[in-house]
């Protein structure tokens, strides 16, 4: 038995490591549970604890409500010059976005991302998930964002779920 746990054990980072070598074809937000999952052809590579905005529930609807949005939205760009430690650039808003907030008299906001850390939270590493502090944006550590930055392509969907 203590052999067959050894190579099982042994096996185990070759497993992990040939799984994260792939990159995803769609990243899945679920807000509720704070989590995030990387997927690729229907199966989950990685999940990541995250934080949201401070207004966590419900859809983000106009700039400043600190709201995390909900829906499908592209993964579309990058920025290494942000005052996080790296971010990826969601494509909120949308065209219903936009039309709802233009009917409610409202600007819908922007500058939503997957992001690290700022420089002042940067040692707090995994704690910052224990409080939910954005501004609408959804955040991992520095090395998860990394992570995600390497196994994530621009031009992948995003789909946010309550």
């Amino acid at each position: 038995m203590l052999i067959g746990f050894l190579i099982c054990f042994s096996l185990w980072p070759i497993v992990v490591s040939g799984a994260l070598g792939q990159e995803a074809d769609k990243v899945v937000v679920i807000k509720s549970k704070r989590i995030m999952m990387l997927i690729r052809n229907s199966e989950i590579l990685k999940v990541y604890r995250v934080a949201l905005g401070k207004q966590p529930n419900g859809h983000k609807i106009k700039s400043g409500d600190q709201k995390t949005p909900e829906g499908i939205y592209i993964l579309d760009s990058r920025k290494l010059d942000s005052k996080f430690y790296r971010a990826i650039h969601i494509s909120y808003p949308n065209k219903q976005d936009i039309l709802k907030a233009k009917r409610l008299g409202l600007s819908p906001g922007g500058s939503i991302m997957i992001h690290g850390l700022p420089e002042k939270l940067e040692k707090i590493g995994k704690a910052h998930r224990l409080w939910d502090w954005t501004d609408g944006c959804i955040a991992v550590t520095n090395s998860e964002i990394e992570e995600i930055w390497k196994l994530v392509p621009d031009g992948t969907p995003i789909e946010i779920k309550p």
